[in-house]
C-alpha cells in the first residue's frame, strides 16, 4: 500500500489562507471617510459648573445668612493648612488686585464680585481684597452686601479662604481672599 501525498501540508500558509477566503475583489475608492471633529480642548464641564455657580449667585433666591456690621468673617476649605489662613489673616499675602463693592446693589455687586473673580482666575491672581463695607449706610444699617459677600465666596468653587481684612485695609467692612492656583 503506497502513502498518499498531503498537498495541504506542501502548501504556504499565505496560500492555505487564499484559498480560505476565496475570491477578492477591489473596493472602490470613490467614497469618502468622514472624520469626526474632535472635540475642543476645552473643559466643558467644568465650564458648565462655573456657569451654574455664576448663575446660582445671580439669582434672587440664593440665600444668605445675616451677619453684623463688625462681625469678623473668616472661612478655609478643607485641607488648608491653618499656617496658611493664619498668613491671610495678618495680611502676609500680596494683594495683586481689589475690588470696591460700596454703593452698589445686591445684584449689581454680584456681578461685580462674579466679573472680577473671572478676572482674577484668568490673570493667576492667588490673594484679592474685595471691600464690601459694613452696611452702616444701608436701610437699617444692615451688613446687606457683607453678608452676601459672606454666602457667595464660600460658594465659589477658586476660593480656598477668605477673612476679614487688617484694620489697615478696612477691618470688618472689607475681605481677603486666597484663591486657587492655576497652572
Amino acid at each position: 500500500m503506497g502513502k498518499k501525498k498531503d498537498t495541504k501540508s506542501d502548501l504556504s500558509d499565505s496560500d492555505l489562507f487564499r484559498a480560505a477566503i476565496g475570491e477578492v475583489k477591489s473596493v472602490s475608492k470613490n467614497h469618502h471617510i468622514h472624520e469626526k471633529k474632535k472635540p475642543s480642548a476645552k473643559p466643558r464641564q467644568l465650564q458648565k459648573d462655573e456657569q451654574q455657580v455664576i448663575d446660582n449667585l445671580l439669582s434672587h433666591d440664593y440665600f444668605s445668612e445675616g451677619v453684623d456690621a463688625e462681625e469678623r468673617l473668616e472661612y478655609a476649605r478643607s485641607g488648608i493648612q491653618h499656617k496658611t489662613l493664619r498668613k491671610l489673616k495678618r495680611g502676609e499675602y500680596r494683594r495683586e488686585a481689589e475690588i470696591d463693592l460700596h454703593g452698589l446693589t445686591a445684584e449689581a455687586a454680584r456681578l461685580e464680585l462674579t466679573q472680577f473673580l473671572h478676572l482674577a482666575k484668568d490673570h493667576g491672581w492667588r490673594c484679592v481684597r474685595i471691600i464690601h463695607g459694613k452696611g452702616l449706610g444701608s436701610t437699617n444699617n444692615e451688613a446687606v452686601l457683607k453678608s452676601r459677600v459672606n454666602t457667595w465666596l464660600r460658594h465659589y468653587g477658586d476660593v480656598q479662604a477668605f477673612c476679614s481684612a487688617t484694620p489697615r485695609d478696612g477691618g470688618a467692612g472689607a475681605v481677603y481672599a486666597l484663591l486657587k492656583r492655576h497652572t
